[in-house]
């Protein structure tokens, strides 16, 4: 993990993290220049390398700031950018109030060096509105909080995702927010950029398993594909669930709910580390996409009383990981199925020797 790489000053934030395997290697490029984004680029070179040339990256015009050495050896590179944060209320009768959005390129942020573990491979970029006339953010924060993975396993805390070596976490967080209306729920604008050649879909999957994450069934996963099918090149998954305490519980439940993947035909925020990378690209080749994640519904009050949200996504390369039934599911399954079943033998058995059995040894006389 490198803070800044090249720079000397902590007044922005980038943290590059580099995977290398044998014969490859990951880079993911988070920064909070422009609105708060991730940039991750899979090469064939396990010595490949980020370079920044910073006075053009913070210029008006930082296209062709960022890229990756050799450029050559990159063979797939996609961006996620955490644009908006809505607020609205159930304004009876006329229906849904929206007050004013929060837009997350205006944002102050913390410097993201105080946070940063090199030991857990773990940071927090951390930060709040640089105008708040409503007074929301004066005892609170927006954050995302990001862990890089070395090995496949599964976070401790719940929805306790299941994780590769090719993916890292982040958790989206508002402390302390005070909502501006009764009953607020959020809205967290997701855009995705994607070069020529690929396309992203949004899938669900339901599964009985929720050995893992109680009462949540359903999975959801943001895949990026390439346009002839043949091969899934990135993703963004998540449960369909967030959290409204910091050491959450099933009981601290927030629906989460992932309103349809649309094509945006607005332009991204600018001096973001989007442009740096895609350059003039990303308003003529690229693909750029948003979606809408909603928190809360009936059980919307959860925010109110605790003032804690968070949601966890997963995003990597290649196909999403996927949990299998766990041996307990299993045993439990066949116990549950398997009893009536016998049950079921046993009473059809007793019933054919019982019609055969004789009742009498008596020969009828006629």
């Amino acid at each position: 993990m490198q803070y800044n790489p090249g720079w000397n000053g902590s007044s922005v934030n980038l943290l590059h993290v580099r995977a290398a395997g044998p014969g490859d290697s990951l880079h993911y490029v988070w920064s909070s220049i422009g609105a708060p984004a991730v940039l991750l680029v899979a090469t064939q070179s396990p010595s490949s390398a980020l370079r920044v040339n910073w006075s053009r990256l913070l210029s008006p015009s930082p296209a062709g700031a960022v890229w990756i050495d050799p450029p050559g050896s990159v063979v797939y590179s996609t961006a996620v950018v955490f644009t908006k944060l809505f607020e609205f209320s159930e304004a009876k009768p006329s229906g849904e109030l929206f007050y004013p959005t929060y837009d997350l390129a205006e944002f102050s942020w913390d410097s993201l060096n105080r946070t940063l573990n090199r030991t857990a491979l773990t940071a927090e970029l951390r930060g709040g509105p640089a105008a708040d006339p409503a007074g929301a953010f004066a005892n609170g924060s927006l954050a995302f909080r990001v862990t890089a993975y070395e090995a496949a396993g599964r976070a401790g805390r719940l929805p306790s995702l299941l994780h590769t070596a090719d993916s890292s976490q982040v958790e989206f967080l508002l402390d302390g927010v005070a909502p501006r209306g009764n009953g607020s729920r959020f809205v967290l604008e997701v855009a995705t950029v994607e070069e020529a050649g690929a396309v992203r879909s949004l899938r669900s999957r339901r599964s009985i398993d929720d050995e893992y994450t109680p009462t949540i069934f359903e999975v959801l996963s943001l895949v990026a594909e390439s346009q002839n099918g043949s091969s899934t090149l990135g993703f963004l998954q998540w449960k369909a669930t967030a959290y409204g305490s910091r050491s959450p519980r099933r009981e601290d439940g927030i629906r989460c709910r992932a309103r349809g993947l649309q094509a945006a035909n607005w332009s991204l925020p600018l001096s973001s580390i989007v442009q740096a990378y895609f350059g003039e690209s990303l308003g003529s080749s690229c693909t750029v996409s948003a979606l809408n994640v909603t928190f809360g519904g009936e059980e919307g009050q959860v925010y109110q009383e605790k003032r804690y949200l968070s949601w966890s996504v997963l995003l990597g390369f290649g196909q999403p990981p996927q949990d299998s039934f766990s041996p307990l599911v299993i045993s439990i399954t066949a116990v549950a199925l398997g009893t009536p079943l016998a049950m079921l033998l046993l009473g059809s058995c007793l019933v054919l020797l019982a019609q055969r059995r004789r009742y009498s040894e008596y020969e009828p006389i006629n």
